[in-house]
């Protein structure tokens, strides 16, 4: 069985946050000069990763309306 899209929202809600934050994150290791290039990158990789399931659950979410 699915999960409720109440449900699917607030997971939704939560990774968004998680965007966010990590966005925070690269920026102030940029900011910083930070010379942690692996660091970066992979906080840059997880921001993705997380980018691609924001737009799934937002399909889950959202009715295909050019079925």
């Amino acid at each position: 069985m699915g999960k409720s899209d109440e449900e699917l929202q607030t997971q939704l809600e939560l990774l968004k946050i998680e965007h966010r934050d990590l966005d925070q994150a690269i920026a102030a290791l940029i900011e910083a000069g930070s010379p942690d290039q692996l660091r970066t990158a992979r906080l840059k990789k997880r921001k993705l990763q997380l980018r691609d399931r924001i737009i799934l659950l937002e399909n889950q979410l959202i009715p295909d309306i050019i079925a």
